[in-house]
């Protein structure tokens, strides 16, 4: 098969820095119009007496199809996740909670509110707020 960097060089189309595959990094994201404009640049490049295969061409774009809902499925997850930990930290108020100091030491107290702030939410016991994280224990309040 063709390599990016003869395919782009043989049709004039930009490819983005990086997508080489032997230079690609790992979290590289590549998206469905460069994948378009590649399988584009490799249909303008194929020798006419030996075109592309029709399997390998509907292959190739049932991967991008694949690609596309994986993604949405991750960020559906993550939104997901942040939900149930905005949920469960709600469910915190009222309670009473233990917690890991800075020092190692336990510590409890009465969850009195919930802040949303940061990716992860912070729970307030007495005067500190604590990463719900960091919760180590939840019982009912005496």
């Amino acid at each position: 098969m063709t390599s990016i960097d003869a395919i782009a060089a043989a049709s004039n189309v930009a490819v983005p820095a990086g997508a080489n595959a032997a230079t690609s990094a790992a979290k590289q994201k590549m998206d469905g119009e460069m994948f378009l404009q590649l399988l584009v640049a490799q249909l303008r490049a194929q020798d006419p007496s030996s075109p592309m295969d029709t399997n390998a061409m509907m292959t190739q774009t049932t991967q991008l199809a694949s690609m596309e809902q994986l993604t949405s499925l991750t960020k559906l997850t993550q939104e997901t996740f942040s939900l149930q930990m905005r949920m469960a930290a709600s469910g915190l108020i009222g309670k009473e909670v233990g917690y890991i100091d800075a020092e190692g030491k336990t510590q409890t107290g009465i969850a009195t509110s919930v802040s949303f702030m940061d990716s992860v939410p912070t729970v307030t016991i007495g005067d500190k707020s604590i990463r719900l994280d960091v919760i180590s224990g939840v019982t009912a309040a005496s």
